[in-house]
């Protein structure tokens, strides 16, 4: 049976880039197998645990319940994308580093993909509000404390908030 490949061009972590996919590859494993970009993970494969949580367009979607054919024309940011530089932390991950807001780190890519548009919207959050986002991300190693404290930290620190100098 002969495969059907869809022609997608995309932006993934600022880098435009044309592709063919199957109708029935999930984004995610198209951003860990064909991208190689393994900072993704999957964990469920139903939605559930936030933690293959990337950015569309600056939201954060599910990459799991996503097909990589209705990413076509849009912008998709990584974990790998956050960074300036591979020597040099996002501030969100530097704050996640400062308050301990990290054990094995598998949920953790999920975790900053989508509190990076939780502080965009909400740039001096409550710890109530933190937990509230915090809700879809499913993290099997810590008691959470540590990440509200980190996401805490970002915000204290500006994470979010539009740079003056732009």
């Amino acid at each position: 049976m002969k495969k059907t490949l869809h022609p997608i061009k995309i932006t993934v972590n600022g880098i435009e880039s044309t592709h063919a996919v199957e109708p029935r590859l999930l984004l995610s494993d198209f951003l860990r197998q064909d991208m190689e970009l393994t900072g993704t993970h999957v964990g469920c494969e139903h939605g559930v645990c936030g933690a293959c949580t990337v950015l569309l367009d600056g939201e954060a979607v599910r990459s799991c319940l996503t097909f990589a054919v209705q990413i076509d024309g849009h912008q998709i940011t990584t974990v790998e994308g956050l960074g300036s530089n591979p020597d040099e932390l996002h501030p969100l991950q530097q704050a996640f580093w400062d308050a301990h807001g990290l054990q094995c780190g598998f949920c953790t890519a999920g975790i900053l993909m989508t509190i990076i548009p939780f502080l965009e919207a909400n740039p001096h959050p409550s710890e109530e509000k933190i937990r509230e986002a915090l809700s879809g991300n499913l993290c099997r190693c810590t008691g959470y404390q540590n990440i509200v404290d980190a996401v805490k930290l970002a915000a204290e620190r500006g994470v979010g908030q539009p740079n003056p100098d732009d």
